[in-house]
């Protein structure tokens, strides 16, 4: 009897043992809030055509962000002042709770009622559908500074000179070429190699809160390996209606870019 008991408490201990062995899952299963049809975004003009616009989406439960083309925002409702006339697609990111969904919202602007930032116009001019065409500022071997080495990780220090190569010895290869900036229908640009050159064709982004300018599908003069970003993204040192002044650091280095208007 007293080996039966022995084996009893030890099969209740094993138990015990091994049931508190087992580990404990508390599962929570995402589920969706509705679907993305049931996702409404709306987008509202100030003005009617205008281009003060409104982006909100008002499904509740839905969180996500925005792509307004020119950068995103991490909110449900945005308002913009948008610097290109005609249909624009506007896109909303989000989570429907269990999966991630993308939906988009058109908008048409006939007017430009909503002054822009001056950046804009100091890149595009002022006329912003015929747009503004950008050459560098100088020659090979003028001993101005246009297209040089710079210290890196430093926009503050540009302007530091460590190889003047433009103005010295070596020029870009595309020393004779332009660059256009327009927002004819679109933020568009067109890059030359040279004067007479075939166009290239691509698209900006002018970040003006962060300083930053991205060319999309093409790239600045004087960007040939290993000087420009293969992103072609470049931070603004300056941007007037008579200079634009564009770094990037590479490395432990960085270059500068010194542009101005075409005469």
């Amino acid at each position: 009897m007293k080996v039966n008991k022995i084996i009893s408490y030890f099969s209740v201990v094993l138990i015990m043992l091994f049931t508190a062995c087992d580990s404990i899952v508390d599962e929570e299963v995402l589920v969706n809030s509705t679907d993305i049809a049931g996702v409404e975004l709306v987008a509202t003009a100030s003005t009617a055509g205008g281009n003060e616009i409104t982006l909100n989406m008002v499904t509740p439960g839905v969180t996500g962000y925005w792509d307004y083309n020119l950068g995103k925002a991490l909110t449900n409702e945005l308002t913009v002042v948008y610097p290109i006339p005609g249909t624009s697609t506007f896109t909303f990111t989000g989570t429907l709770g269990a999966e991630f969904f993308e939906k988009t919202v058109d908008v048409q602007i006939d007017v430009l009622d909503h002054d822009l930032d001056q950046d804009w116009y100091d890149l595009v001019g002022t006329d912003t559908t015929v747009g503004k065409t950008w050459v560098f500022d100088g020659v090979g071997g003028d001993k101005g500074l246009w297209w040089f080495m710079s210290p890196g990780n430093n926009k503050e220090r540009a302007w530091e000179v460590w190889w003047n190569s433009g103005g010295t010895c070596c020029p870009p290869v595309d020393v004779n070429g332009r660059m256009h900036f327009d927002l004819n229908g679109g933020a568009n640009y067109t890059y030359y190699s040279y004067a007479d050159a075939t166009s290239e064709l691509g698209s900006f982004i002018l970040d003006v809160p962060g300083q930053m300018l991205q060319i999309n599908n093409s790239n600045i003069l004087g960007a040939q390996d290993p000087r420009g970003n293969p992103e072609g993204l470049y931070e603004i040192v300056s941007l007037t209606e008579d200079k634009l002044v564009l770094y990037m650091s590479h490395g432990g280095s960085g270059w500068t870019w010194v542009f101005k208007p075409e005469e």
